[in-house]
């Protein structure tokens, strides 16, 4: 017999769980990139001005994707990648751009973080972010798929899902 916890749900139980362990993980890249040293490697003297100012200008542009991305999402934001029973598919505003502008903000504003530090410490941390939201991506998009079917298909195969513009595998 099942117990309360689970409620003869185990799939959706399971699903919660991997998407706060993707939070986590997400958590853990976002605050190394934050301590891990800001010095570029092999460098002595300070960067130009102009880097910090360039990177600081490319982070406002990802907190405000995000800001848009979250006010389409609206009732449908979650802290977790597993959407919300009841909810509609988003594909308007940020969503007409790119199927996860959250996941494209938050690379933004790491982008823009790592050119005003411009560390190679960073960097690396900017690449690891891009190759985990690239599986977490995929992994809500089954979730998606299975729920809206054909709606989702259509929204896939017509919006790229991270980089505007990017539709690799496309047809």
């Amino acid at each position: 017999m099942p117990t309360s916890l689970h409620m003869g749900h185990s799939r959706p139980v399971n699903q919660h769980s991997k998407g706060w362990l993707l939070v986590g993980i997400q958590a853990l890249l976002l605050v190394a990139l934050v301590v891990l040293p800001w010095r570029p490697l092999g460098s002595d003297g300070p960067l130009p001005v102009w880097f910090s100012l360039v990177g600081v200008a490319v982070m406002a542009a990802g907190v405000g994707f995000g800001l848009a991305g979250a006010a389409t999402l609206s009732s449908a934001l979650t802290p977790t990648p597993v959407p919300k029973p009841g909810e509609t598919l988003r594909t308007s505003g940020a969503y007409a751009i790119v199927r996860h502008p959250l996941y494209t903000s938050v690379l933004t504003v790491a982008v823009g973080f790592t050119i005003a530090v411009g560390s190679w410490w960073q960097l690396a941390v900017c690449c690891c972010l891009a190759i985990f939201f690239g599986f977490k991506s995929r992994w809500e998009d089954s979730m998606l798929a299975e729920r809206f079917g054909d709606q989702w298909q259509d929204y896939r195969r017509a919006t790229p899902a991270i980089v505007p513009l990017l539709r690799l595998g496309r047809r």
